[in-house]
């Protein structure tokens, strides 16, 4: 038995109870193949064939499929006028009801682990980060797949995932994982308030160090201009990676990172802490960053002139340009280059994304019909014409062609078929990450337009240019094929206690700031991180990585 647990006790029982009695209920479908009384594979017939739903199912098949909620304004993700498309295009003609159940974004787990606990869980069960997938599996939540089933009854889908899915999906030596694509591209910015930088003397290409940018924000303070912007971390642990040598160590690089458990101990991060407790001392940056836990809050800073950064997914209908210039007239906007976070002598490194994006397994519960719905729908999806409107909207009121056959949007369209902020992409996720057309030279052009607010269009090329400059220095998280049992035992907890004491390392005078961090890794490492990385070195060292 791993140490006793930090805190979330209450939603740890809740989670366990929950499962013992979906295992000890009535219910005859077992997660992981490991039991007769599994819900079967799809292959009830004679050998090699699968039953017929061309024409439709011939009882009613509801259907839940997981959304992201992310409190877009005046956006129902449940029903709207894409939800009540696909039930018209797709679940009328096969007999199918469409279930749209929110997941909200920035508490995704805790929805999941709630609704897996209640029984309510939708028939996928995603995330977008591996070790978390693995988690899930971990618990027992997802069934293992027939390969066959999803090329028979998704042939386009299986064409365009089908070697990802059998490269990257198997976990214990079983079919676990499906995928959505994830072309190459990436639209993660940093704005920054151009017009303050131009304010204290500087140019945007004089920003190419953390030390040239740190001077910045010390001539922002000076001028009462505003602070640098700054948030809680949680649940996505990147900080430290331009802090790291070049080139990087693959096995350390296995060991210490993980999207779902930071690392506190490395002296990457007393870099990085070191830093923050430097920018927080001499009010170089928000100073109750700690309190901005979610985007909405985040970029309300940015939007009051309060904060002259945001990091952010750039799209072409983000309303943060024009809600800061309702408030700030004259603001001007850049993109941030990455080098301006990095310290000098060191590379700007990143996480590179691995050739898939969203994860997926089908919830243990599922039945065999409901599992053919299921790849059904993202065969449907994955039909250009489909995918097309559903990333566009209406031609002639969304958007109109260009010469090229790219959408240009409309951008001051108000009507019924309004795209989310997001470009409807957490229904489309499922199948692909970005825009997709039929060549990569168009495709690159139309993901531009898809980042591109109108009349700022400069923001997308620079933040594609960052992205193409510093690809080199991108790498990816290792792929473990092994479940880290201790990694699903501590992480919630960890990740909690990481929130408390690395905020404690930052905002501690600077005087005390050596002896908080050894006291604060000691109290890490003995709540269960050294046991994580004891387990991550053991399946390293018996070569259960990629």
């Amino acid at each position: 038995m791993g140490k006793k647990k930090i805190i979330s006790l209450s939603l740890a029982l809740l989670v366990i109870v929950g499962l013992l009695s979906g295992c000890m209920s009535g219910s005859d479908k077992k997660a992981n193949g490991n039991s007769s009384e599994q819900a079967p594979s799809a292959n009830n017939t004679a050998e090699g064939e699968y039953a017929d739903y061309s024409a439709g199912f011939p009882e009613n098949v509801t259907l839940e499929i997981p959304v992201y909620e992310r409190a877009f304004e005046g956006w129902n993700v449940t029903d709207n006028y894409y939800t009540r498309w696909m039930q018209k295009e797709f679940g009328d003609k096969y007999n199918v009801t469409l279930k749209y159940v929110p997941i909200t974004r920035s508490n995704e787990v805790t929805d999941y682990e709630q609704l897996l606990a209640s029984h309510k869980a939708p028939d996928i069960i995603f995330h977008y980060d591996m070790p978390q997938a693995l988690a899930y599996y971990g618990e027992g939540v997802m069934q293992e797949l027939d390969l066959n089933e999803i090329a028979h009854y998704a042939p386009t889908y299986w064409g365009n995932m089908g070697e990802t899915i059998k490269q990257y999906g198997t976990v214990d030596d079983k079919n676990v994982f499906f995928f959505g694509e994830r072309p190459s591209l990436d639209s993660f910015t940093t704005l920054i308030r151009k017009d303050w930088v131009e304010k204290v003397g500087m140019k945007m290409e004089d920003l190419t160090s953390l030390e040239k940018y740190n001077e910045m924000l010390a001539k922002w303070k000076e001028a009462g201009l505003g602070a640098g912007g700054e948030f809680l971390k949680k649940n996505n642990f990147t900080y430290n990676y331009v802090f790291r040598d070049w080139p990087a160590d693959e096995k350390y690089r296995a060991l210490y990172s993980d999207l779902g458990v930071a690392d506190l101990t490395t002296a990457d991060t007393e870099r990085y802490l070191r830093n923050l407790n430097y920018q927080y001392n001499n009010g170089l940056i928000d100073k109750e960053f700690y309190l901005r836990d979610d985007d909405n809050k985040i970029k309300a800073e940015f939007v009051a002139g309060k904060t002259g950064t945001y990091a952010f997914y750039l799209s072409n209908n983000t309303d943060v340009i024009t809600a800061t210039l309702k408030n700030n007239p004259q603001a001007e906007f850049a993109v941030l280059d990455t080098q301006a976070g990095t310290p000098e002598g060191r590379k700007p490194q990143g996480r590179a994304y691995w050739p898939f994006g969203m994860i997926m397994g089908i919830n243990y519960e599922s039945t065999e019909i409901e599992r053919a719905a299921i790849w059904m729908y993202l065969e449907w999806m994955s039909q250009p014409e489909n995918l097309f409107f559903l990333q566009n909207g209406v031609e002639g009121q969304n958007y109109t062609l260009d010469a090229d056959g790219i959408a240009v949007k409309s951008a001051d369209f108000k009507g019924e078929s309004v795209l989310s902020q997001n470009n409807n992409k957490d229904y489309w996720c499922l199948v692909i990450e970005t825009v997709k057309y039929d060549n990569p030279e168009k495709m690159r052009v139309a993901y531009l337009r898809s980042m591109a607010p109108p009349g700022y269009e400069s923001l997308a090329e620079n933040s594609l240019a960052y992205y193409d400059k510093y690809a080199e220095y991108r790498t990816p998280d290792a792929l473990f094929s092994v479940v880290l049992e201790k990694v699903n035992e501590y992480k919630a907890d960890l990740n909690s206690l990481f929130q408390e004491l690395y905020v404690k390392i930052a905002i501690a005078p600077e005087a005390e700031f050596d002896a908080t961090y050894e006291a604060a890794k000691k109290t890490y490492l003995d709540a269960g991180y050294q046991e994580i990385l004891d387990e991550k070195q053991a399946a390293i060292e018996a070569g259960n990585y990629k």
